[in-house]
C-alpha cells in the first residue's frame, strides 16, 4: 500500500512538471538551461497561440526553443534574445506584450472599460433612486375623484355583502 501511494505521488509530480522540451535540446550548463526555460515560458507558440514554446510540442515551437538556446550559447542576454525573436516574428511572439505605442490600447482598454462601466452603473443607480422616490410619492397620492370612486366601490361592496 505504501509503495502504491509513493508511486502515485511520483507520477503526479512528474505530470505537473511535464514540458515539451526534448532531451536533445537541453543545454549542458544548468544555468544557461534555466535561462532558456525562463525565456521559453515568455514566448508564444505560433501554432498553438495560447501556449508557451516551453509547453508546446509543435515543430515550430521546437525550432524557437533551439533558436533561444543558440542565442544564449552565443552569449546573448535575455533582452537580446527576446529582441531578436521580436524582430524576426513580431510582437505576437511574446505571451505578455510590451507596453508601447502599439499596445497601449491592449493594456488600458479593459481597465478603462471597467471604470466607465462602473461609473455608468453608479450614475444609473443614483438617477433611478432619485426618480424612484418621486414616483412612489406620486403613485401613493390619489386625486379627489379617485378617492370618491374608491369609497363608492367599498360602500357598494359592503351593501352587497349584507
Amino acid at each position: 500500500m505504501k509503495r502504491a501511494v509513493l508511486a502515485l505521488a511520483f507520477v503526479a509530480a512528474m505530470a505537473t512538471a511535464a514540458h515539451a522540451v526534448q532531451p536533445d535540446e537541453i543545454m549542458s550548463d544548468p544555468v544557461k538551461e534555466a535561462r532558456a526555460r525562463d525565456l521559453s515560458r515568455e514566448l508564444r507558440c505560433m501554432v498553438c497561440q495560447n501556449q508557451s514554446i516551453d509547453d508546446s510540442e509543435a515543430p515550430l515551437a521546437r525550432d524557437l526553443r533551439l533558436i533561444v538556446r543558440e542565442r544564449i550559447a552565443a552569449g546573448d542576454s535575455d533582452a537580446q534574445v527576446i529582441d531578436f525573436l521580436v524582430a524576426r516574428y513580431g510582437e505576437f511572439v511574446l505571451l505578455k506584450p510590451r507596453l508601447n505605442s502599439h499596445t497601449w490600447l491592449l493594456w488600458f482598454l479593459t481597465p478603462l472599460a471597467l471604470g466607465v462601466g462602473g461609473i455608468a452603473l453608479w450614475a444609473h443607480g443614483r438617477r433611478r433612486a432619485r426618480s424612484g422616490g418621486e414616483q412612489d410619492d406620486a403613485q401613493l397620492s390619489l386625486t379627489p375623484d379617485e378617492e370618491a370612486r374608491i369609497n363608492q366601490l367599498i360602500a357598494a361592496e359592503r351593501i352587497a355583502e349584507k
